[in-house]
């Protein structure tokens, strides 16, 4: 199992819970009402900090009818992030390798579901914009996001990272 699934997830219905239980939540959830258009959406932000702590979050919408998040605290012991650019580069990073591996076990799962007919995963929310520094890395961000398979989304599109996410970082 790769790093990034290691460790508690946080929800705020269900408390703690493992990568494992995240994947049993969304799915169980889309079994309450499977008519209904689901998109599966993930996204990071960092804290400020030379030490930050990085709050990554897997959203789970029904369309039209609010959705579910699941938040995990990425925290790393002895690496520091001087600038920026780093933190960005490792919010996108982290966004991508949970959702490659969340995709990896969520898309089987669902499509044994015969029910569930509107589901998709396709993209990543990234905390950058056309406005302030991280204006000038939005091609190497939506370059990264895309050639690791999913479409991307930067400010004021990309609430999982800039609303989400942000609210804990």
């Amino acid at each position: 199992m790769k790093d990034i699934l290691r460790g508690k997830f946080y929800n705020p219905t269900c408390g703690s819970l493992s990568y494992r239980e995240v994947v049993k939540e969304i799915i169980e959830w889309m079994r309450l009402k499977p008519q209904a258009s689901y998109e599966v959406i993930v996204g990071c932000d960092s804290s400020s900090s030379e030490e930050p702590h990085f709050p990554l979050a897997v959203v789970l919408l029904r369309k039209g009818e609010g959705g579910r998040f699941f938040l995990k605290r990425i925290k790393y012991k002895n690496r520091k992030f001087f600038n920026w650019h780093q933190r960005i580069l490792e919010e996108v990073l982290l966004s991508c390798d949970l959702a490659l591996s969340l995709k990896e076990i969520l898309d089987p799962e669902v499509k044994k579901i015969s029910e569930i007919k509107n589901y998709q995963f396709k993209y990543i929310h990234a905390d950058i914009g056309e406005e302030g520094v991280t204006k000038d890395m939005i091609k190497e961000v939506t370059g990264l996001i895309r050639g690791n398979g999913f479409e991307p989304k930067i400010k004021p599109e990309a609430y999982v990272a800039s609303i989400v996410a942000d609210r804990f970082s």
